[in-house]
């Protein structure tokens, strides 16, 4: 049976050094790649890994990027990307037609397929779904955070992405709309994927607005923090 797993999320933000050091900070967090490919797109990032899932930063390096538009329309830092890894991308695909659902992006690097969807069809967020030669092993190879990217894995303090909270206009129908994309279970309009959840909130800019981390320290369980623009919770 195929499955979709929430494997990263993106932030954007105006100086990605300060936002590292935030996440460094609060959750003992550290880089294990800076990708030099973003910088087509006119971006520096870095990649943290927690535990088998990943945060990503983004931070545009010049004008007119769709990161630097969507600090524009958040009037500051904030979520961006949802970015998810399944183990059949082409049933994923065979929906997106049916459905009018656009490719913004597609690239493929060594068996590593890139499946940016279009924001616009999709609501909520970018929603990205990705597949990963080796990726049945959630301690395997993940493309987007580097050849070993295992070493900078800390869960001292965090071990894991639980859910993400996705501002919208219309929760249900994008909740709907993102299940017939995926092919995920709604439960109670929360969508079910493989390892994680996605809540949908009402709200007046498409992003991503929240994020559960799974707490290994139980001083930390409970901690909120707001990073980057985005609602950080251990639990």
């Amino acid at each position: 049976m195929s499955w979709i797993r929430l494997r990263q999320v993106a932030l954007v933000a105006h100086d990605l050094d300060q936002v590292v050091g935030d996440l460094h900070g609060a959750f003992g967090l550290e880089v294990a790649f800076h990708d030099p490919g973003v910088a087509t797109f006119g971006l520096r990032n870095a990649v943290l890994p927690v535990g088998h899932q990943f945060i990503e930063v983004v931070s545009p390096t010049t004008g007119g990027t769709a990161g630097g538009r969507q600090l524009e329309r958040l009037g500051g830092d904030g979520g961006y990307m949802v970015i998810c890894h399944t183990d059949d991308q082409a049933s994923v695909r065979d929906r997106l037609g049916p459905l009018g659902v656009r490719t913004a992006f597609e690239h493929e690097d060594h068996g590593y397929l890139i499946m940016q969807l279009h924001p616009a069809d999709t609501g909520g967020s970018f929603l990205e779904i990705d597949f990963q030669p080796g990726g049945e092993d959630p301690d395997g190879p993940w493309t987007p955070a580097g050849a070993d990217w295992q070493r900078a894995r800390r869960t001292d303090i965090v071990d894991g992405i639980a859910g993400v909270v996705v501002q919208c206009r219309d929760p249900e129908a994008t909740a709907a709309r993102w299940s017939a994309i995926t092919g995920c279970e709604l439960v109670g309009g929360v969508l079910q994927f493989d390892n994680a959840t996605v809540e949908f909130r009402e709200g007046p800019v498409d992003a991503l607005v929240a994020v559960t981390l799974t707490a290994t320290d139980p001083v930390a369980l409970g901690q909120q923090h707001t990073i980057c623009g985005v609602d950080f919770t251990l639990a």
